[in-house]
């Protein structure tokens, strides 16, 4: 029997799901979902694919596949089922799979994108969680809003970041309404687009452990962390530029980082975590790293 188009109920009291879903950033990660390389090209359409372009660095789509390769094998060595959306010609950028959907506890949200070349992906996706039969909570319907910004950092307490740009404030809010009609707090926090998304910035390492730009960031957040009992590890803001906070936790204090982000890497090391450390460099110049191109589709619930 196949899943209905949303599953939200109107004012909260929406069920969980229950084999698919996640409550937390750091729950063990089960199933993951990535976007294909097949149609992978730069495209100059944030900061960090822009200098990519102004210091003359070239693609090279073998060296691509080959790292893509390596990351999905880091995750099958950490036992995550691997699934991957199908392959669409017109779709440069739809190897970062984070930004067109994201997974709650009660389904997956189907978002909007901003940039021209990326809109279609959300066809793929939806395509996807219908062919699965895997709940969708709803699709955000007042702007565009895109997963690179949003976080369940833990259960009943969620983030969006929103620059105006990628993801403006209509939509997050939407977002907002829904999860504070589930009974869970929802923090929305504004930053300049230079930084593109959230998880630019910050990312959730382990249970009550974060990476953090704290010089990029504002006061106002790093307070917030702290009070919800986030510890913080920092790195500065040219590891943040390099994506050094663009991360995938594994759960079972494990995490996927790129090998790059040498700086986190012996940070996590000297926490006594697994990493994993993919080279994911020829990607990451594009834009994106092991944060954006994945979507947690099931994690333990913590």
């Amino acid at each position: 029997m196949s899943q209905p188009l949303r599953t939200r109920i109107d004012g909260g009291g929406t069920p969980r799901s229950e084999h698919w879903g996640v409550d937390s950033e750091y729950g063990t990660l089960h199933d993951v979902l990535v976007g294909p390389i097949d149609n992978f090209s730069w495209q100059a359409g944030n900061a960090v694919a822009q200098r990519t372009e102004r210091v003359g660095l070239t693609f090279d789509k073998d060296v691509a596949r080959r790292q893509y390769r390596e990351m999905t094998h880091a995750y099958e060595q950490a036992g995550v089922t691997v699934h991957t959306l199908k392959p669409d010609d017109c779709l440069p950028y739809q190897v970062f799979a984070r930004d067109s959907s994201v997974m709650t506890p009660w389904g997956a949200i189907i978002m909007q994108l901003h940039m021209p070349y990326r809109r279609g992906e959300i066809a793929s996706v939806l395509r996807f969680y219908l062919e699965k039969n895997i709940p969708i909570y709803d699709m955000v319907s007042a702007g565009n809003v895109e997963g690179g910004d949003f976080m369940v950092l833990k259960p009943g307490v969620a983030a969006c970041g929103f620059s105006g740009e990628r993801s403006i404030g209509p939509a997050v809010n939407q977002i907002k309404a829904w999860f504070e009609a589930e009974g869970w707090e929802f923090l929305t926090y504004e930053f300049d687009p230079h930084f593109l998304h959230l998880d630019v910035q910050m990312g959730m390492i382990a249970e009550n452990l974060a990476v953090l730009c704290v010089e990029a960031v504002e006061p106002s957040l790093v307070d917030w962390l702290k009070a919800k009992g986030i510890r913080i590890l920092p790195v500065p803001y040219s590891d943040a530029m390099r994506l050094g906070t663009n991360i995938v936790a594994l759960g079972n204090e494990r995490v996927l980082i790129p090998s790059s982000s040498r700086n986190l890497i012996d940070l996590c090391r000297a926490e006594g975590l697994e990493v994993f450390d993919p080279d994911v460099s020829m990607i990451s110049f594009g834009g994106g790293a092991v944060h954006c191109m994945c979507q947690a589709l099931k994690r333990d619930p913590v």
